[in-house]
């Protein structure tokens, strides 16, 4: 997911597909624990975009624009 894609959701989109990628990440990390998971980079890539997406509420919280 691109910043810009992020920072045309709404907030409430954003919350939304904030807990999603947190449910995605916990099931992926249960299948890492049991064995069953086959795309280790999704891992890295669902941990990125979470940031991504918390790095853009805090950045509209604080009055930071970027473009």
């Amino acid at each position: 997911m691109k910043p810009d894609e992020i920072r045309r959701m709404s907030m409430e989109d954003r919350i939304r597909r904030l807990n999603e990628l947190r449910l995605e990440l916990l099931k992926l990390r249960l299948q890492a624990r049991i064995g069953t998971l086959t795309n280790n980079a999704r891992i890295r890539n669902i941990k990125r975009d979470i940031a991504r997406i918390l790095t853009i509420i805090r950045e509209e919280e604080l009055g930071i624009k970027r473009e």
